[in-house]
């Protein structure tokens, strides 16, 4: 998509005509900055392309900002809000509940905030799910320990029925907490609801530890990901120096980009391939992994192999497809997969070899947050909220060139960012391991 095309108007439920209560704080040092919708971030910074669009007489695409409007929508008095989690844990939920839930409470007066329980089945009555009441005293310590308080699930649920249950309890923003299917599912919330003629704002949060959402730069989670991934590179690297001609294999989280992987590579260097879902490798031939990899066992003794889990897909094609309850495509175990073959390879070649084979992903994903990413999170959901009472709807809260910004959600359903082979991510990693192409083209 040319980034100069983007339609980034946000779509609004009506005028904001409500004093924000926040103003209540500009006193002193506790002066607040208001945001208004007339500033803008631009979506390309590069000047040349920037002047060149100017002098076409293109207008650079660019989002709103993201933060507190001087002018609300909803009566805090009278608004009720409901917040729901869904697909896989990843570090950081926990906090963006507690920065919603606080925001609402603290910042705006509001006092109903419901936690909609196990994703979008708490929606439906069938399962017979109670709404949990989300007070500061439920959720001040939340934050220090892993999983998510309100519960998550995968899987569709019927559109019409998760509406029915807003305009019943009488919801006025939802907060929807989520990947791509969330994000998808939103989108289909949102056209309901307007066609409905309701007065509901669905404010999204992207969620994804593998940083992969088209035109988010950031995603929570990540950083957490990336520093443990570090630990387990380091451990493997350590029992692989341990043994002669001893191999550390691990397993990063990366279903279809490597921005895990090639970060954690490049934060712990001891790693002598990367392998990710971006960039092809062959296993066989001169050029192929297992030769270089008996290369670097002649030369230094060990090695160290990190392998996205979307990596080396190509390897399982002809098998039978399996597909998760969110419709997904399940991955075939590459970690399991790479460990055979070289055991296979190093045994036809009557080499002994020892191998450790690393995957930390469960252990990662309900880990509490690191500083970093609670920081993080503590900006995705106040600015959440910001938009949210502002009468703001069918957006998530994006970071984008160093801002927080609100991105439509059906600029992002069903695109993903992922590592360019020809980026400086990518070639800083090759750099720091020395890999070759892995190819035998």
């Amino acid at each position: 998509m040319d980034e100069a095309q983007l339609n980034t108007q946000i779509t609004v439920l009506g005028e904001p005509r409500i004093p924000s209560p926040v103003r209540r704080r500009d006193r002193g040092s506790n002066h607040v900055s208001f945001v208004s919708d007339e500033d803008r971030v631009l979506v390309d910074v590069t000047v040349s392309r920037a002047c060149r669009q100017l002098q076409d007489g293109t207008i650079p695409a660019s989002y709103e900002p993201a933060g507190p409007r001087q002018r609300i929508y909803f009566d805090p008095s009278k608004l009720k809000c409901a917040l729901v989690t869904c697909g896989g844990l990843c570090p950081g939920l926990n906090d963006i509940i507690r920065s919603i839930v606080l925001e609402l409470h603290y910042g705006y007066g509001v006092r109903n905030i419901f936690g909609v329980r196990y994703g979008l089945r708490g929606f439906i009555p069938r399962y017979g799910y109670d709404m949990l009441n989300l007070t500061p005293a439920e959720v001040v310590n939340i934050h220090e320990r892993g999983g998510v308080l309100i519960g998550s699930s995968r899987g569709p649920q019927e559109i019409d029925e998760i509406v029915d249950t807003l305009e019943r309890m009488n919801i006025g923003i939802l907060f929807m907490i989520g990947g791509d299917g969330t994000l998808k599912a939103a989108t289909r919330i949102v056209d309901t609801v307007l066609q409905r003629g309701l007065r509901i704002s669905i404010v999204g949060v992207p969620k994804t530890i593998d940083n992969d959402i088209h035109l988010v730069s950031r995603s929570f989670g990540f950083d957490t990901a990336v520093e443990v991934s570090t630990r387990a590179i380091l451990s493997a690297s350590n029992e692989a120096e341990g043994y002669p001609n001893g191999i550390g294999l691990i397993k990063l989280m990366g279903r279809h980009s490597g921005f895990i992987a090639a970060t954690a590579t490049l934060a712990q260097q001891d790693v002598n391939f990367v392998l990710i879902p971006e960039v092809d490798f062959d296993l066989e031939g001169p050029g192929g992994l297992l030769q270089a990899l008996e290369r670097r066992l002649a030369d230094r003794g060990h090695a160290v192999i990190v392998a996205a889990e979307g990596a080396g897909q190509k390897f399982f094609e002809g098998q039978e497809k399996e597909l998760d309850l969110s419709g997904n495509v399940k991955l075939k175990d590459i970690g399991m997969f790479l460990k055979e073959q070289i055991i296979a390879h190093f045994n036809r070649r009557g080499i002994q070899i020892s191998i450790k084979y690393v995957d930390p992903s469960y252990m990662i994903r309900s880990l509490p947050a690191n500083a970093n990413d609670r920081v993080f999170c503590n900006f995705l959901g106040r600015n959440a909220v910001h938009a949210g009472m502002a009468g703001k709807t069918d957006l998530l809260i994006g970071n984008w060139n160093n801002h927080f910004v609100h991105v439509p959600m059906k600029l992002l359903a069903g695109r993903r960012r992922h590592v360019n082979p020809g980026g400086m991510l990518w070639r800083s990693a090759l750099e720091a391991t020395g890999q070759p192409s892995l190819t035998n083209d």
